[in-house]
């Protein structure tokens, strides 16, 4: 009988967390009670609230999930507990290192502004990677909905703070919205101060959005990037540069990009050399975390345990953590795969 290994005990990075998506379910109906919040029952059923946003409509109707989860956070304890316990659920599926993506505007009328949101929120990171033993750091990601002078505030915040643990610059929000080049002087100016492009791209629009990422954004990484796949030059071009795409497929499928699984073009980008960092983006809507995507690849997309072990490896040669962390790393995965 063949040996049939632990995803759980292989050790890995998560890339592609949002910082109110990470909340676990039960957090959210206790923060609700305690400040009398009434979530709509697409948030209290103990199931993953049926989603599609390929139209505007169904983006609405996630986007407003999202906020009505988001108003729940209204204290630096909660702040304090969310971190804390992402940490832990990513500990619980083998992560060692954790970039966890945030919008600080969103949090700050509630925190007394943006650099005390900021301030609280890599508080909070600092706590629970000392608590815990998780390497976590922070992407100050930018909300492509807003002006693009927005993300430069922004992204001269998060220089100021990458000795806080800021180590990369994002751009979220609905990609059909807000063009990449428009936000390209922020990019630039998240990259003078050393900072990792990580922008969103090719989710919920095609190729074009992928490479409008690398010609205006000069990525590091692409948030969700599968789209790439329908564009064999561009395949070659991520490949070529190492651009990693961090890839979620629970949410891939939830938002309607793909119907089912077997349609998420891992094996595909895979097997075009692409580097891949598997995540979870937000586990409170889609209902499944980081060890769930390692699940998918193995049990759907028929990935053996040393390509299991090469994604585990590529999302930590993508991760912003030291090389002593990821040389660490490296040798635990070869670890899981001589075990």
């Amino acid at each position: 009988m063949e040996h049939v290994r632990d995803l759980g005990a292989l050790p890995k990075a998560h890339l592609h967390l949002h910082f109110t998506g990470s909340m676990r379910p039960g957090t959210l109906l206790e923060l609700a009670d305690k400040y009398g919040v009434h979530l709509p029952a697409a948030l209290t059923g103990g199931e993953p609230p049926d989603l599609r946003a390929t139209d505007e409509r169904g983006w609405f109707r996630f986007q407003r999930l999202y906020d009505m989860a988001r108003s729940c956070l209204r204290e630096p304890e909660d702040i304090q507990r969310l971190v804390r316990e992402a940490a832990e659920e990513d500990i619980r599926d083998g992560s060692g290192w954790l970039e966890i993506q945030v919008d600080p505007t969103s949090y700050a009328p509630r925190l007394g502004g943006l650099i005390p949101a900021l301030e609280i929120i890599l508080d909070a990171v600092e706590t629970a990677s000392r608590d815990t033993g998780l390497g976590i750091r922070v992407l100050v990601a930018a909300n492509r909905m807003k002006h693009p002078l927005d993300a430069r505030t922004l992204a001269r915040l998060a220089v100021r703070y990458t000795d806080r643990g800021v180590v990369g610059f994002g751009l979220s929000n609905d990609e059909r919205r807000g063009m990449a080049r428009d936000f390209d002087r922020a990019f630039a100016i998240a990259r003078d101060g050393g900072l990792l492009s990580a922008p969103h791209g090719g989710e919920l629009t095609g190729p074009s959005s992928v490479r409008d990422c690398l010609d205006d954004l000069h990525a590091d990484r692409v948030g969700h990037g599968v789209r790439a796949a329908e564009d064999p030059r561009l395949l070659k071009r991520l490949a070529d540069r190492q651009v990693t795409c961090e890839v979620c497929p629970t949410s891939n499928v939830a938002l309607g990009v793909y119907d089912k699984q077997e349609d998420v073009p891992l094996r595909k980008l895979f097997d075009a050399g692409v580097p891949l960092a598997l995540g979870a983006d937000d586990p409170l809507l889609f209902g499944a975390r980081l060890n769930e995507q390692y699940v998918i690849a193995r049990d759907v997309h028929g990935f053996s345990d040393p390509e299991l072990a090469e994604l585990a490896r590529q999302s930590v040669r993508a991760s912003a953590a030291p090389p002593g962390t990821k040389e660490s790393l490296l040798a635990d995965i070869d670890t899981w795969l001589t075990s």
